[in-house]
């Protein structure tokens, strides 16, 4: 039954990419048709085509890789202009790698396409049509988003307690986790334990304050260190005062997401804060849809900051798998390792099915979160490769208007050929050294 589970969250989360990947490229195939542009193809995977269609003037199809998809569209770069003179020095590789894409574009070109091509549309449609992919998959991303927060709820920490500690000790700073020991007798009695609270007490006050929240009560600990502070509880239905002094403690910094923190040397961040020492009972509390977005934008906040370490996020994988190090469960995963955290979530016989089903449902927006920032970085092949281009065109046949200048022709972004073909290798390289980690290294649940 535990294999079963495993391989329906893997088909689960693999049917989930696959849908992904195929509205991403809607999102550029209908602005691209809407603007006029003849699309000869909309493919989902690359290598050998499975199936395909044909519909009007486009085919569609499946591909035997589902690791992408592409839009084909006809004057992706601009044709040779007339009594332009072909660049074909053969001491020019650039060049003859430009000249030949261009030829290449220029031969998908059929009577009556003169005024179909892409380069040919204003710089604002060009860049609809590139940022329609990323858009799709953020609104996937907000739907499912939505439909978590509102229907299963999102995990919150409450003010009952779900744990009292009976000592307190110091963070133990490791490269992974906190390490605690067993109390001795010369660790100090926890606030919460010498304050008498037990499992199950529900903090409705801290000085004076009523509390309705975990956030609001750890707050207000934090500013009370060394100061005896009143604080009211109920048990088993009984209203209860006593007094609690926290003590000041170094604790790991955590950020919105509830994730510890770490520095460059993959040690903890720590602070010294006030510290009562007791854990909190975590419910699922259904959000208004209001609160999507505020989630979206968590999302992609730490998403980007992966992004802009990913070198050194790829450095450390890569040294993690020559050594007994453990792999960052915060950094960047392959569709293998995904996929393996899909079919550990759905096998988790002790979470209730209703959960398994969330954290599957969360994983696929956070797919999405992923493919929309990866493809707005600002290089070619990628979607924001493309928008940077027509932005530098519109540029510069701005800056001419200004000057008082002839417009200049459309920016040959052929040229930047050299620079894709060495960003695409590197994305291979990418995505190889991760699949490899995620089946030797992986990044487990448990």
């Amino acid at each position: 039954m535990e294999i079963l589970a495993f391989t329906l969250g893997v088909l689960a989360i693999a049917v989930g990419i696959i849908l992904s990947i195929a509205l991403h490229e809607i999102g550029h195939l209908v602005p691209a048709k809407l603007f006029g542009v003849r699309v000869t193809q909309y493919m989902v995977g690359f290598g050998k085509t499975l199936f395909s269609i044909r519909r009007g003037e486009t085919e569609y199809g499946v591909k035997a890789i589902p690791l992408g998809g592409y839009v084909a569209m006809i004057g992706m770069y601009p044709p040779q202009a007339p009594g332009e003179k072909p660049k074909t020095s053969s001491t020019g590789v650039f060049q003859q790698m430009s000249q030949q894409a261009r030829e290449i574009s220029a031969a998908e070109i059929r009577p009556g396409d003169e005024n179909r091509l892409f380069v040919q549309l204003p710089v604002w449609k060009r860049i609809i049509i590139m940022l329609g992919g990323p858009a799709m998959n953020l609104l996937i991303a907000v739907v499912l988003t939505g439909i978590l927060i509102t229907s299963f709820g999102v995990n919150t920490a409450t003010t009952t307690v779900s744990e009292v500690y009976r000592c307190v000790q110091a963070v133990q700073v490791a490269a992974t986790q906190d390490e605690i020991a067993e109390c001795d007798d010369n660790d100090p009695d926890g606030p919460a334990y010498a304050a008498g609270l037990q499992p199950g007490d529900t903090i409705t006050s801290f000085n004076g304050v009523a509390v309705e929240s975990w956030d609001e009560l750890t707050g207000l600990i934090r500013q009370r260190a060394g100061d005896p502070t009143p604080m009211t509880y109920e048990r088993e239905g009984q209203q209860h005062d006593t007094e609690i002094t926290p003590v000041l403690t170094e604790r790991p910094v955590v950020d919105d997401l509830g994730r510890t923190e770490t520095d460059e040397s993959g040690d903890l961040v720590t602070h010294q804060v006030g510290f009562v020492g007791m854990g909190s009972q975590v419910e699922r509390v259904q959000q208004p849809v209001t609160q999507t977005f505020p989630v979206i934008g968590q999302q992609l906040e730490a998403t980007f900051r992966v992004i802009v370490v990913l070198p050194v996020r790829l450095w450390d994988t890569a040294q993690v798998l020559i050594t007994d190090g453990e792999r960052d469960p915060n950094g960047p995963m392959s569709v293998v390792g995904v996929g393996r955290i899909a079919g550990e979530a759905a096998a988790m016989d002790e979470i209730p099915l209703q959960d398994r089903v969330a954290m599957l449902v969360s994983l696929i927006a956070g797919v999405n979160i992923a493919l929309m920032a990866f493809n707005l970085i600002p290089l070619l092949p990628l979607d924001g490769g493309h928008v940077v281009g027509a932005l530098w065109d519109g540029g510069r046949k701005l800056w001419a208007k200004l000057r008082g200048r002839p417009r200049p022709p459309t920016f040959d972004i052929s040229r930047l050929l050299p620079l894709t073909y060495v960003v695409a290798v590197a994305l291979l390289g990418m995505g190889v050294l991760l699949i490899v980690a995620d089946i030797f290294k992986p990044v487990t649940l448990n």
